[in-house]
Order: structure tokens, then C-alpha cells, then sequence
């Protein structure tokens, strides 16, 4: 039976089928969550890895093996870089899970570690990020009920995990 958590935990610490990278469109190795990935991999053979995709779009994600990382793979997912809420943004960062999420059953990946995608220093507001990130995974557990999936949400910061909880327990 799938379900949906949050953990205040670092989301290099979970040994689980994949993690998702927070990437940016060229995949290149960068700050806050994308980089603690990147070390935890091995950010020369994550690098090259990505490199042989070369980009991404907005909205979209890529599979890479986890190589030294506790993970078998990490999603790379390209969140938006928000202006104003009126540039496609919530259809993008929808998506980008959404994309993450497909590629997981694709790849028959049942434990999955999200960051809150576009919530750092692409700026995305904090509660419209955890409401879209918890609708597009919710929207995706009802369409494939017939696939178990483990969707965890990985987060440090004791205000943003305590906002995605009392989202997510006002869907349940």
C-alpha cells in the first residue's frame, strides 16, 4: 500500500531505491541539496552521468545511477524558478514530480526521497510548494493504485517540515 510521509532527516541519509536531486536545467553539480548529492555520489561519476543527458527541462526529470550514494538511483528534477506564480510555475513544479514519479515506476523504484522541489534558492513560496508537492504525489498514488510506492519527503528545518505535516494531515 503506498503511502506519503515527511521526516526531518537529510536526504542523503535514507537507504532507499532513489532520491531526487533538486537539479537545475544543465545538471550541473550546485549548491544546498543538489550538491550534498553530488558528494554523497561521487561527484565525478555523478557528473559524468549527467553530462550524458546534458540538459533538462523545466518541469521534467532524469535517472542516473546512485553510485556511492545509499540510494540505487537519483532523480534529477527541474523545478521552476519562481517569479510570480503567473509564469507556469505550479504546472511546472506539478510536473516536475509528476515526471520524478513516472520515472520511479518506470525503473521499479518503490522507495522514493523528495526535497521540497523549488523551495530554496529558486524561491518558490514555502506552503504553495509543499501543496502542490503533496497534490502531485497524492494525484499519482490515486491514478496508479495498483503500484506500491513509498514517497518520503526529506526535510531539516523544524518550520517547513512542521508546515508540510499539517498539509499533509489536512488531506488525509
Amino acid at each position: 500500500m503506498s503511502k506519503i510521509s515527511i521526516i526531518k532527516k537529510g536526504i542523503t541519509d535514507f537507504e532507499v531505491d532513489a532520491i531526487v536531486n533538486a537539479a537545475n536545467s544543465d545538471l550541473w553539480e550546485g549548491g544546498g541539496v543538489c550538491g550534498a548529492i553530488f558528494k554523497a555520489a561521487g561527484s565525478r561519476e555523478l557528473t559524468a552521468a549527467c553530462n550524458k543527458y546534458g540538459h533538462c527541462d523545466t518541469g521534467k526529470a532524469v535517472i542516473t545511477p546512485g553510485f556511492n550514494s545509499k540510494a540505487k538511483y537519483i532523480i534529477h528534477a527541474v523545478g521552476p524558478i519562481y517569479k510570480d506564480g503567473k509564469q507556469n510555475e505550479p504546472q511546472q513544479l506539478y510536473s516536475a514530480y509528476e515526471s520524478s514519479l513516472m520515472l520511479a515506476m518506470d525503473n521499479d523504484i518503490h522507495t522514493i526521497v523528495f526535497p521540497l522541489i523549488s523551495a530554496g534558492i529558486y524561491g518558490y513560496p514555502k506552503k504553495e510548494a509543499w501543496e502542490i508537492a503533496i497534490e502531485s504525489c497524492n494525484d499519482f498514488v490515486k491514478a496508479n493504485e495498483d503500484y506500491d510506492i513509498e514517497i518520503i519527503f526529506a526535510v531539516l528545518d523544524g518550520y517547513i517540515y512542521s508546515m508540510g505535516m499539517d498539509y499533509l494531515e489536512s488531506m488525509e
